[in-house]
């Protein structure tokens, strides 16, 4: 059942479904999109082109879909899509793109702890984690399952791997490779997220090739592209190895050592 509060205000031409709930003192702009079984605490705004998908929760005080803080932007119709089964805490904000054709976005079932912010352009994958505070700059890529800890800066057009896990109090500005551990200011790769790759149930055989892969990049004293070499070389590429080459061969910004 529907419930929204009287203090509750919704704009002409938002497009609310059915068993949503909306709290007190709740702003609703007219291009906003809420899916079903969505529950809104109390002094939520969302607005601009702004679509929250099915069952997703959003507490007190988050903002989401305001204009980009980016001087270049001027107004174009943009967007930012929440997607299913996500929750979003307190005082988080997440803004509009500034590309018609590349949405702010946050990918299923992710949890955005107090404070997040989530600048334009952003995209994060599926079962992502950004502890409190955790600061996104513009056109950063976060991959499915990866965690960041608290307090901690990601520079813009980063790209963090799949199954990544940085520790909080870090200052990103690097891509991070996926399957990797890290923290530290600058962020310094540490290892392999054995602990985050054990607990999604990677195979051994497939966690102990990681590691050797790992280890040819990261501890061989091989340049970029000797190492990514070997590992084409000398391994078996299965899909956990081949997307670990790409990532690195595919970095702008290069790979945090």
């Amino acid at each position: 059942m529907t419930k929204i509060h009287k203090t509750t205000i919704i704009k002409d031409g938002a497009q609310i479904d059915k068993d949503v709930e909306i709290g007190p003192y709740s702003i609703i702009g007219p291009n906003v999109k809420i899916a079903k079984d969505v529950k809104i605490h109390s002094h939520v705004v969302i607005s601009g082109n702004a679509t929250i998908n099915r069952n997703t929760e959003i507490f007190r005080s988050a903002t989401i879909g305001t204009i980009p803080q980016d001087l270049k932007f001027s107004g174009e119709t943009t967007e930012a899509i929440i997607g299913k089964n996500t929750t979003i805490r307190e005082f988080v904000t997440v803004n509009l793109s500034t590309s018609v054709d590349n949405p702010t976005k946050v990918g299923n079932n992710c949890l955005l702890m107090t404070y997040v912010h989530i600048a334009h352009d952003c995209n994060l994958g599926d079962n992502v984690i950004l502890a409190n505070a955790v600061n996104l700059a513009g056109h950063v890529v976060i991959e499915n399952n990866a965690i960041i800890g608290g307090l901690t800066p990601v520079h813009q057009f980063v790209h963090i791997g799949c199954f990544a896990f940085i520790g909080g109090m870090s200052r990103v500005s690097k891509d991070v490779a996926p399957y990797t551990r890290g923290a530290s200011v600058p962020y310094k790769t540490s290892g392999l997220n054995s602990i985050g790759l054990s607990r999604n149930k990677f195979p051994t055989k497939v966690r102990k090739k990681l590691k050797q892969a790992y280890k040819v990049f990261y501890k061989s004293n091989l340049n970029t592209q000797q190492a990514l070499e070997k590992i084409k070389n000398d391994m078996e590429m299965s899909k956990e190895i081949q997307h670990f080459v790409d990532f690195i061969a595919s970095s702008k910004r290069g790979v945090a050592k």
